[in-house]
Protein backbone atom coordinates (compact mmCIF):
# COMPACT_ATOMS: atom_id res chain seq x y z
CA UNK A 1 0.00 0.00 0.00
CA UNK A 2 1.46 3.35 -1.06
CA UNK A 3 1.80 5.94 1.68
CA UNK A 4 0.10 9.28 1.14
CA UNK A 5 2.52 11.97 -0.07
CA UNK A 6 3.79 14.30 2.62
CA UNK A 7 1.96 17.58 2.70
CA UNK A 8 3.78 20.77 1.76
CA UNK A 9 4.63 23.15 4.61
CA UNK A 10 3.27 26.26 2.91
CA UNK A 11 4.42 28.87 5.42
CA UNK A 12 8.05 27.79 4.95
CA UNK A 13 8.00 28.61 1.23
CA UNK A 14 9.28 31.89 -0.20
CA UNK A 15 6.88 33.50 -2.66
CA UNK A 16 8.76 32.15 -5.69
CA UNK A 17 8.58 28.56 -4.42
CA UNK A 18 4.95 29.00 -3.43
CA UNK A 19 4.16 30.28 -6.94
CA UNK A 20 5.73 27.18 -8.49
CA UNK A 21 3.72 24.93 -6.17
CA UNK A 22 0.43 26.69 -6.94
CA UNK A 23 1.08 26.70 -10.68
CA UNK A 24 2.86 23.38 -11.29
CA UNK A 25 1.40 21.17 -8.57
CA UNK A 26 -2.09 22.58 -8.17
CA UNK A 27 -2.64 23.77 -11.74
CA UNK A 28 -3.82 27.19 -10.62
CA UNK A 29 -3.07 30.64 -12.01
CA UNK A 30 0.20 32.03 -10.59
CA UNK A 31 -1.49 35.13 -9.14
CA UNK A 32 -3.26 32.86 -6.65
CA UNK A 33 0.09 32.29 -4.96
CA UNK A 34 0.37 35.95 -4.00
CA UNK A 35 -3.14 35.88 -2.52
CA UNK A 36 -2.23 32.79 -0.53
CA UNK A 37 1.11 34.27 0.56
CA UNK A 38 -0.58 37.43 1.83
CA UNK A 39 -3.06 35.38 3.82
CA UNK A 40 -0.20 33.47 5.40
CA UNK A 41 2.27 36.28 6.07
CA UNK A 42 0.32 39.55 6.19
CA UNK A 43 -2.81 38.35 7.97
CA UNK A 44 -1.17 35.39 9.72
CA UNK A 45 -3.93 32.97 8.72
CA UNK A 46 -3.83 29.62 10.46
CA UNK A 47 -6.35 27.77 8.28
CA UNK A 48 -7.44 27.67 4.65
CA UNK A 49 -11.04 28.31 5.72
CA UNK A 50 -10.05 31.91 6.61
CA UNK A 51 -8.96 32.59 3.03
CA UNK A 52 -12.34 33.77 1.81
CA UNK A 53 -11.19 35.19 -1.54
CA UNK A 54 -9.87 31.80 -2.66
CA UNK A 55 -12.29 29.51 -4.46
CA UNK A 56 -13.72 26.53 -2.64
CA UNK A 57 -12.05 24.17 -5.11
CA UNK A 58 -8.63 25.72 -4.48
CA UNK A 59 -9.10 25.49 -0.73
CA UNK A 60 -10.00 21.82 -1.13
CA UNK A 61 -6.82 21.24 -3.14
CA UNK A 62 -4.81 23.02 -0.47
CA UNK A 63 -6.38 20.89 2.26
CA UNK A 64 -5.40 17.77 0.35
CA UNK A 65 -1.87 18.72 -0.69
CA UNK A 66 -0.62 21.27 1.82
CA UNK A 67 -0.75 22.40 5.44
CA UNK A 68 -0.10 25.41 7.63
CA UNK A 69 2.25 24.32 10.39
CA UNK A 70 1.83 26.71 13.28
CA UNK A 71 2.53 26.82 16.99
CA UNK A 72 0.23 26.22 19.93
CA UNK A 73 0.44 28.63 22.84
CA UNK A 74 1.40 26.60 25.89
CA UNK A 75 1.98 29.36 28.45
CA UNK A 76 1.84 33.13 28.73
CA UNK A 77 3.59 35.04 31.53
CA UNK A 78 3.45 38.78 32.16
CA UNK A 79 6.12 40.82 33.89
CA UNK A 80 5.63 43.83 36.10
CA UNK A 81 7.52 45.86 33.47
CA UNK A 82 5.09 45.00 30.65
CA UNK A 83 7.17 42.24 29.07
CA UNK A 84 5.22 39.16 27.96
CA UNK A 85 6.84 35.75 27.57
CA UNK A 86 5.09 33.23 25.35
CA UNK A 87 5.86 29.54 25.43
CA UNK A 88 4.90 27.68 22.28
CA UNK A 89 4.52 23.97 21.61
CA UNK A 90 5.52 22.64 18.21
CA UNK A 91 3.65 19.86 16.46
CA UNK A 92 6.16 17.28 17.75
CA UNK A 93 5.92 18.56 21.33
CA UNK A 94 9.06 20.72 21.54
CA UNK A 95 8.79 23.88 23.64
CA UNK A 96 10.18 27.23 22.56
CA UNK A 97 9.82 30.77 23.90
CA UNK A 98 9.39 34.26 22.47
CA UNK A 99 9.52 37.52 24.42
CA UNK A 100 7.49 40.62 23.58
CA UNK A 101 8.98 43.88 24.90
CA UNK A 102 6.78 46.95 24.35
CA UNK A 103 7.99 50.48 24.97
CA UNK A 104 6.70 53.93 23.99
CA UNK A 105 9.09 54.00 21.01
CA UNK A 106 8.78 50.47 19.66
CA UNK A 107 7.21 47.04 19.98
CA UNK A 108 9.98 44.43 19.88
CA UNK A 109 9.79 40.66 19.68
CA UNK A 110 12.69 38.42 20.67
CA UNK A 111 12.50 35.38 18.37
CA UNK A 112 13.84 31.84 18.81
CA UNK A 113 15.47 29.88 15.97
CA UNK A 114 16.07 26.52 17.67
CA UNK A 115 14.51 24.37 20.35
CA UNK A 116 17.32 24.45 22.87
CA UNK A 117 20.88 25.34 21.87
CA UNK A 118 24.12 23.50 21.10
CA UNK A 119 26.55 26.30 21.97
CA UNK A 120 26.91 25.40 25.66
CA UNK A 121 27.57 28.89 27.06
CA UNK A 122 28.16 28.27 30.77
CA UNK A 123 26.10 31.20 32.03
CA UNK A 124 23.01 30.63 29.85
CA UNK A 125 19.92 28.73 30.99
CA UNK A 126 18.99 27.76 27.43
CA UNK A 127 22.30 25.91 27.12
CA UNK A 128 21.21 23.50 29.86
CA UNK A 129 18.58 22.13 27.46
CA UNK A 130 21.06 21.12 24.77
CA UNK A 131 19.99 21.25 21.13
CA UNK A 132 16.68 19.50 20.53
CA UNK A 133 16.29 20.54 16.88
CA UNK A 134 16.30 23.43 14.44
CA UNK A 135 13.07 25.31 13.90
CA UNK A 136 11.62 25.39 10.40
CA UNK A 137 11.04 28.72 8.64
CA UNK A 138 7.32 28.35 9.31
CA UNK A 139 7.96 27.87 13.05
CA UNK A 140 10.22 30.92 13.13
CA UNK A 141 7.78 33.22 11.34
CA UNK A 142 4.81 31.73 13.25
CA UNK A 143 6.17 33.35 16.44
CA UNK A 144 5.95 36.75 14.75
CA UNK A 145 2.48 36.14 13.33
CA UNK A 146 1.12 34.84 16.64
CA UNK A 147 2.40 37.79 18.66
CA UNK A 148 1.20 40.25 16.01
CA UNK A 149 -2.26 38.73 16.38
CA UNK A 150 -2.11 38.86 20.17
CA UNK A 151 -0.97 42.50 20.27
CA UNK A 152 -3.45 43.51 17.59
CA UNK A 153 -6.32 41.86 19.44
CA UNK A 154 -5.42 43.19 22.89
CA UNK A 155 -4.91 46.74 21.68
CA UNK A 156 -7.95 46.52 19.37
CA UNK A 157 -5.86 47.59 16.40
CA UNK A 158 -8.39 46.51 13.81
CA UNK A 159 -6.67 48.10 10.81
CA UNK A 160 -3.08 47.33 11.83
CA UNK A 161 -1.87 44.01 10.46
CA UNK A 162 1.64 44.36 11.93
CA UNK A 163 1.84 46.19 15.28
CA UNK A 164 5.33 44.78 15.93
CA UNK A 165 8.05 47.22 14.85
CA UNK A 166 11.32 45.42 15.64
CA UNK A 167 12.62 41.85 15.64
CA UNK A 168 15.68 40.59 17.50
CA UNK A 169 16.83 37.03 16.88
CA UNK A 170 18.22 36.60 20.38
CA UNK A 171 15.88 33.95 21.79
CA UNK A 172 16.52 30.25 22.16
CA UNK A 173 19.22 28.86 19.90
CA UNK A 174 22.13 30.12 17.81
CA UNK A 175 20.64 31.68 14.65
CA UNK A 176 23.68 31.08 12.43
CA UNK A 177 23.66 27.39 13.44
CA UNK A 178 20.30 27.23 11.63
CA UNK A 179 21.36 29.55 8.84
CA UNK A 180 19.33 28.28 5.87
CA UNK A 181 16.06 28.35 7.80
CA UNK A 182 16.98 31.73 9.30
CA UNK A 183 17.70 33.13 5.85
CA UNK A 184 14.38 31.86 4.48
CA UNK A 185 12.44 33.28 7.41
CA UNK A 186 14.16 36.66 7.05
CA UNK A 187 13.19 36.75 3.39
CA UNK A 188 9.57 36.09 4.31
CA UNK A 189 9.52 38.62 7.14
CA UNK A 190 11.07 41.33 4.95
CA UNK A 191 8.92 40.69 1.86
CA UNK A 192 6.53 43.37 0.66
CA UNK A 193 3.72 40.83 0.38
CA UNK A 194 4.51 39.60 3.89
CA UNK A 195 5.10 41.51 7.11
CA UNK A 196 7.49 43.91 5.29
CA UNK A 197 9.92 44.52 8.16
CA UNK A 198 12.74 46.91 7.32
CA UNK A 199 16.28 45.53 7.45
CA UNK A 200 17.07 48.38 9.85
CA UNK A 201 14.58 46.94 12.34
CA UNK A 202 15.88 43.36 12.42
CA UNK A 203 18.94 42.26 14.40
CA UNK A 204 20.46 38.78 14.45
CA UNK A 205 22.81 37.80 17.28
CA UNK A 206 25.54 35.18 17.15
CA UNK A 207 28.01 33.79 19.69
CA UNK A 208 30.63 33.92 16.94
CA UNK A 209 30.33 31.18 14.30
CA UNK A 210 33.10 32.83 12.30
CA UNK A 211 32.64 31.18 8.87
CA UNK A 212 28.90 31.85 8.96
CA UNK A 213 29.35 35.56 9.73
CA UNK A 214 30.75 36.11 6.23
CA UNK A 215 27.81 34.25 4.64
CA UNK A 216 25.38 36.17 6.81
CA UNK A 217 26.84 39.45 5.58
CA UNK A 218 26.81 38.36 1.93
CA UNK A 219 23.34 36.78 1.85
CA UNK A 220 21.24 38.98 4.16
CA UNK A 221 20.98 42.72 4.81
CA UNK A 222 19.89 42.85 8.44
CA UNK A 223 21.90 44.02 11.43
CA UNK A 224 24.53 41.92 13.21
CA UNK A 225 25.07 41.56 16.95
CA UNK A 226 27.98 39.65 18.49
CA UNK A 227 27.61 38.03 21.90
CA UNK A 228 31.19 38.67 23.02
CA UNK A 229 31.17 38.67 26.84
CA UNK A 230 34.93 38.61 27.36
CA UNK A 231 37.96 40.66 26.39
CA UNK A 232 40.52 37.84 26.25
CA UNK A 233 40.62 34.22 25.14
CA UNK A 234 41.29 32.81 28.60
CA UNK A 235 38.05 34.22 30.00
CA UNK A 236 35.99 33.50 26.88
CA UNK A 237 37.26 29.91 26.68
CA UNK A 238 35.91 29.38 30.20
CA UNK A 239 32.41 30.71 29.59
CA UNK A 240 31.81 30.17 25.86
CA UNK A 241 33.03 26.87 24.36
CA UNK A 242 32.75 28.28 20.82
CA UNK A 243 35.87 30.32 21.58
CA UNK A 244 37.96 27.16 21.72
CA UNK A 245 37.34 26.75 17.98
CA UNK A 246 37.33 30.38 16.87
CA UNK A 247 39.40 32.71 19.02
CA UNK A 248 38.62 36.36 19.63
CA UNK A 249 41.17 37.41 16.97
CA UNK A 250 39.32 35.29 14.38
CA UNK A 251 35.99 36.76 15.46
CA UNK A 252 37.25 40.34 15.30
CA UNK A 253 38.73 39.76 11.86
CA UNK A 254 35.33 38.54 10.66
CA UNK A 255 33.76 41.68 12.13
CA UNK A 256 36.27 43.94 10.40
CA UNK A 257 35.48 42.28 7.09
CA UNK A 258 31.70 42.36 7.61
CA UNK A 259 29.91 44.44 4.96
CA UNK A 260 28.14 47.27 6.76
CA UNK A 261 25.63 49.59 5.16
CA UNK A 262 26.42 53.26 5.54
CA UNK A 263 25.74 54.51 9.05
CA UNK A 264 25.40 51.06 10.59
CA UNK A 265 27.46 49.58 13.39
CA UNK A 266 27.95 46.08 14.76
CA UNK A 267 26.44 45.65 18.19
CA UNK A 268 28.63 43.85 20.72
CA UNK A 269 26.69 42.33 23.61
CA UNK A 270 28.68 42.04 26.80
CA UNK A 271 27.09 40.30 29.78
CA UNK A 272 28.70 41.61 32.97
CA UNK A 273 29.38 38.85 35.52
CA UNK A 274 30.88 39.64 38.90
CA UNK A 275 34.50 38.63 39.24
CA UNK A 276 34.58 37.12 35.76
CA UNK A 277 34.66 39.87 33.13
CA UNK A 278 33.82 43.17 34.82
CA UNK A 279 37.20 44.58 35.96
CA UNK A 280 38.72 47.82 34.72
CA UNK A 281 41.29 45.82 32.75
CA UNK A 282 38.47 44.01 30.97
CA UNK A 283 36.97 47.32 29.87
CA UNK A 284 40.31 48.63 28.63
CA UNK A 285 41.02 45.42 26.69
CA UNK A 286 37.54 45.52 25.18
CA UNK A 287 38.06 49.08 24.01
CA UNK A 288 41.35 48.04 22.37
CA UNK A 289 39.65 45.10 20.64
CA UNK A 290 37.01 47.35 19.10
CA UNK A 291 39.43 49.96 17.80
CA UNK A 292 38.72 50.57 14.14
CA UNK A 293 35.42 48.64 14.16
CA UNK A 294 32.16 50.61 13.72
CA UNK A 295 30.68 49.36 16.97
CA UNK A 296 28.44 49.98 19.89
CA UNK A 297 28.45 47.95 23.09
CA UNK A 298 25.35 46.86 24.96
CA UNK A 299 26.31 46.08 28.54
CA UNK A 300 23.94 43.62 30.21
CA UNK A 301 24.09 43.00 33.92
CA UNK A 302 23.91 39.23 34.18
CA UNK A 303 20.51 37.75 34.90
CA UNK A 304 21.27 35.15 37.53
CA UNK A 305 20.23 31.59 36.81
CA UNK A 306 19.96 29.20 39.78
CA UNK A 307 22.59 26.50 39.74
CA UNK A 308 24.90 28.04 37.15
CA UNK A 309 27.13 29.77 39.70
CA UNK A 310 27.51 33.23 38.16
CA UNK A 311 26.61 36.50 39.85
CA UNK A 312 25.52 39.81 38.41
CA UNK A 313 27.67 42.92 38.39
CA UNK A 314 26.18 45.62 40.62
CA UNK A 315 25.15 49.02 39.31
CA UNK A 316 28.18 51.12 40.25
CA UNK A 317 30.62 48.60 38.76
CA UNK A 318 28.55 48.43 35.54
CA UNK A 319 28.55 52.21 35.28
CA UNK A 320 32.32 52.31 35.89
CA UNK A 321 32.79 49.79 33.07
CA UNK A 322 30.63 51.87 30.72
CA UNK A 323 32.46 55.08 31.61
CA UNK A 324 35.84 53.50 30.83
CA UNK A 325 34.59 52.45 27.40
CA UNK A 326 33.18 55.91 26.77
CA UNK A 327 36.49 57.48 27.78
CA UNK A 328 38.14 55.27 25.16
CA UNK A 329 35.65 56.60 22.55
CA UNK A 330 33.53 53.43 22.42
CA UNK A 331 29.76 53.96 22.37
CA UNK A 332 28.47 51.92 25.29
CA UNK A 333 25.08 51.59 26.93
CA UNK A 334 23.79 49.69 29.95
CA UNK A 335 20.81 47.82 28.59
CA UNK A 336 17.74 47.59 30.79
CA UNK A 337 16.89 44.03 31.77
CA UNK A 338 13.29 43.24 30.90
CA UNK A 339 11.18 40.43 32.30
CA UNK A 340 13.53 39.14 35.00
CA UNK A 341 10.62 38.27 37.29
CA UNK A 342 9.25 35.80 34.70
CA UNK A 343 12.65 34.43 33.56
CA UNK A 344 12.27 36.24 30.24
CA UNK A 345 15.49 38.25 30.35
CA UNK A 346 18.66 37.65 28.34
CA UNK A 347 20.04 34.16 29.00
CA UNK A 348 17.03 32.95 30.98
CA UNK A 349 14.89 31.19 28.37
CA UNK A 350 14.64 27.59 29.51
CA UNK A 351 10.92 26.78 29.47
CA UNK A 352 10.42 27.39 33.18
CA UNK A 353 6.93 28.03 34.50
CA UNK A 354 8.04 29.49 37.81
CA UNK A 355 8.18 33.18 38.46
CA UNK A 356 11.46 34.18 40.03
CA UNK A 357 12.13 36.33 43.04
CA UNK A 358 15.59 37.85 43.01
CA UNK A 359 17.72 38.38 46.07
CA UNK A 360 19.86 41.51 46.13
CA UNK A 361 22.95 41.21 43.94
CA UNK A 362 25.81 39.67 45.89
CA UNK A 363 29.16 41.36 45.30
CA UNK A 364 32.49 39.59 45.06
CA UNK A 365 34.49 41.92 47.28
CA UNK A 366 37.85 41.34 45.59
CA UNK A 367 36.53 42.71 42.30
CA UNK A 368 34.09 45.35 43.53
CA UNK A 369 36.33 47.91 45.20
CA UNK A 370 35.82 51.22 43.44
CA UNK A 371 38.85 53.40 42.79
Amino acid sequence: MTAAPEKVDLASLPLEALTRFVSDDLGEKPFRAKQLYRWLHQRGATSFAEMTDLSKSLREKLDERAEIIGLTKDLEQRSVDGTIKYRWKTRDGKLIESVYMPSPERKTLCVSTQAGCAMGCRFCATATLGLLRNLTPSEIVAQVHAVNRAVRTEAQLVKTLRPLTNLVFMGMGEPLHNFEHLKTSLGILQSEDGPNFSSRHITVSTVGLVPMIARFGEETDVKLAISLNASNDETRDGIMPVNKKWKIADLMEACRNFPLRQGRRITFEYVLMAGVNDADDDALRLAALLKGVPAKVNLIQYNENPGLGYLSTVDNRAERFRALLEKAHVAAFIRANRGRDIAAACGQLANTEKERSFTPLRPLVARRAEP
